[in-house]
C-alpha cells in the first residue's frame, strides 16, 4: 500500500478519536475518501444512532466519491442496526477501492469485506492495524472475550509512589494530567475505587473537565464493610448517576440498608484480595452493560488486579518527583508489573502519561524491573 494511503489511514484514525465518550457501545472509526494522494472529504462516527463514518464521508464527497478510494479504520458494516449497512452507501457512491485496518469481530456486522468485494471494489486491509485495535480495545475485547476490559489508571511519582505519605491524600501531577484523567472516564462505562480512597479524597468520580459523555460512567467502590460514609461525595450525588458497592457478607445489615435508602446501589459478593472477589464484581458490572471499567486506585485494588492478570491496559500518568519509602505505593507487596507493549506516550506539560497494553501474548507478567 501506496504512502499516501497510510497518511489517510493515520487521519482515519484521528478523526476517529473526535467519538470517544460519545458512540459506545459502538466502536470509534474514521475514514478519508481519497483520490490520486489527495483527501476529498472526511468523516467520523460522532454519535450513536448518527451516520456512520462511512457514510458521512460519502456524503462529504458527494459526486466526487465515485471512482475513488475509501479508507476507513474498521471493516464497513453490512447489517441494518441503527442505521443501514455502510456497505450498500459504498457501492452506491461508486468507491473503485476501500481500505481498511482491521476486520470487525462483531459477527452482527462483519463480512463487508466480502460483501464489498461482490460489488467488484477492490479490497485491502491490515494497515495501521495495530493502532486501529488499540484504539478500540473494549470494542474488541468485549467482542473476543467474555470478560469486562478493564483499565488500570494511577497518578505515580518516579519511584511509583502515588502519595508522600502512607494513608494520606496528595495531588500528584499538574492541571494538564488531571483535565486528561476526566476525559480518559468519559470513555468507560464504569469509574472504580477502593474504600481507601474514598476515605482519603471523597472523590466525585464524575466527567467534570472535558466533554460531557453520551452516558454517564457508573461509579464504583469496593468496600468490603459497607464503611462509605452517608455524608460522602458519592452517596450525596447518587441520584444524579448510579452508585454501585460492592461489599461482602461481613458488612453490617444497617449500613448496607442506610447507602441503599439514599440511592447507592448494593451488592453482596465473595470475599477477596481487594476485600471483594474479583469475579462477583466484574460479573455484576457485565451484566449491567459496564463492558468497560476504568479502575483509579488505590495501591491495594492495584495491586490485586494486577496479581490476578485481570488488567488489559495501564494508563501511568508520571509527575517528576520522588516520594521515597515513606510514600504510599502504586504497587503495594507487587513486583512492577512487564510483558506490556506501549501504545501511547503523551506530554502533558510537566507530567507524561504512559499506555500500556497487555503483552501479545495475552498475559502480563510480573517482574522485578
Amino acid at each position: 500500500m501506496d504512502d499516501p494511503e497510510r497518511a489517510a489511514m493515520r487521519r482515519a484514525l484521528e478523526l476517529a478519536e473526535r467519538g470517544w465518550g460519545r458512540v459506545s457501545p459502538n466502536p470509534m472509526v474514521g475514514a478519508v475518501v481519497v483520490r490520486d494522494g489527495r483527501v476529498l472529504a472526511e468523516g467520523w462516527h460522532a454519535e450513536i444512532g448518527g451516520p456512520h463514518a462511512e457514510v458521512a464521508a460519502l456524503d462529504r464527497a458527494g459526486p466526487a466519491a465515485r471512482g475513488a478510494t475509501l479508507v476507513v479504520t474498521l471493516e464497513p458494516c453490512t447489517h441494518h442496526g441503527r442505521t443501514p449497512p455502510c456497505t450498500d452507501a459504498i457501492i452506491a457512491a461508486g468507491i473503485a477501492r476501500v481500505v481498511f485496518a482491521c476486520a470487525d469481530p462483531n459477527r452482527a456486522a462483519a463480512g463487508g469485506a466480502e460483501r464489498l468485494r461482490d460489488a467488484g471494489i477492490e479490497v485491502a486491509d491490515g494497515i495501521e492495524a495495530e493502532a486501529a485495535r488499540a484504539l478500540n480495545a473494549p470494542f474488541f475485547h468485549v467482542h473476543e472475550g467474555a470478560r469486562p476490559f478493564v483499565a488500570l489508571k494511577l497518578a505515580l511519582s518516579l519511584d511509583a509512589r502515588i502519595s508522600d505519605r502512607m494513608d494520606a491524600p496528595a495531588v500528584v501531577t499538574g492541571p494538564a494530567a488531571r483535565a486528561f484523567a476526566q476525559r480518559l472516564r468519559a470513555g468507560y462505562d464504569a469509574v472504580l475505587v477502593g474504600i481507601g480512597t474514598v476515605l482519603a479524597d471523597d472523590p466525585l468520580l464524575t466527567v467534570r473537565e472535558a466533554a460531557a459523555p453520551r452516558v454517564p460512567p457508573r461509579r464504583v467502590v469496593l468496600d468490603s464493610r459497607a464503611r462509605l460514609p452517608e455524608g460522602a461525595r458519592l452517596v450525596r450525588t447518587a441520584s444524579d448517576s448510579p452508585v454501585w458497592l460492592f461489599h461482602t457478607a461481613a458488612a453490617p445489615g444497617q449500613s448496607v440498608a442506610t447507602l441503599a435508602g439514599h440511592g447507592v446501589r448494593t451488592r453482596a459478593v465473595a470475599g477477596g484480595p481487594a476485600g471483594v472477589a474479583w469475579n462477583g464484581v466484574l460479573a455484576a458490572l457485565a451484566e449491567d452493560g459496564a463492558h468497560a471499567v476504568l479502575v483509579e486506585g488505590g495501591g491495594r485494588v492495584a495491586a490485586s488486579l494486577l496479581a490476578e492478570d485481570r488488567v488489559q491496559r495501564m494508563h501511568l500518568f508520571y509527575a517528576p518527583h520522588l516520594y521515597g519509602q515513606h510514600g504510599a505505593a502504586g504497587f503495594p507487596g507487587t513486583a512492577f508489573p512487564t510483558g506490556w507493549r506501549l501504545v501511547d506516550v503523551r506530554r502533558l506539560e510537566g507530567d507524561v502519561l504512559l499506555t500500556l497494553d497487555r503483552a501479545p501474548d495475552g498475559s502480563a507478567r510480573e517482574g522485578k524491573g
